[in-house]
């Protein structure tokens, strides 16, 4: 018998909505290479600041705690495995290494994907974090997040995330 598959959670629906922005996987990428951004947590955030909800540093936390161990044994190998994909050794078909990092990145994006349903289900949006507005909300929690993590996020990155958000729906309605 087969599973009939999940709807997606309106998180997942929210992600695919920003990342397709322009400029906006290039500056995740900044982000998750310069300051150790957890993607899926950084876009959690900016879901429940849609839903005007703002983090502080400690809601940061326990989220990124939560899906910790995840990210680490399951999405990070992923990554590391398709990144390694793009130059295969010479003694390793060019074409089968290629199909083979398609096929990899399908899984990685399945991984991600299963993180942020799992941030979906453990924090609910009318009780995580503290009413604010939307516009508000988005740059506290980045601000938070930052915080969490020690480091100054690139302003670039940040700057193309919060307009992105900006051209969003607030989902309130």
């Amino acid at each position: 018998m087969t599973a009939k598959p999940q709807e997606p959670s309106p998180f997942w629906t929210f992600s695919l909505r920003i990342y397709g922005r322009p400029g906006v996987p290039a500056a995740c990428l900044a982000l998750q290479n310069g300051s150790g951004v957890d993607v899926n947590v950084m876009l959690f955030g900016l879901f429940l600041a849609n839903a005007g909800r703002s983090l502080d540093a400690a809601d940061v936390a326990a989220i990124a705690s939560a899906v910790e161990a995840w990210k680490a044994d399951v999405v990070v190998p992923l990554r590391r495995v398709r990144t390694l994909l793009k130059s295969p050794p010479a003694v390793v078909d060019s074409a089968g290494a290629a199909a083979l990092r398609d096929r990899v990145k399908a899984v990685e994006l399945e991984a991600e994907r299963l993180q942020q349903e799992a941030l979906f289900a453990a924090f609910p949006a009318a009780t995580t974090g503290a009413p604010r507005a939307r516009d508000t909300a988005a740059r506290d929690g980045l601000l938070a997040y930052q915080t969490h993590l020690g480091v100054v996020f690139d302003a670039a990155a940040v700057g193309t995330i919060l307009a992105a958000f900006a051209t969003l729906e607030d989902t309130r309605t």
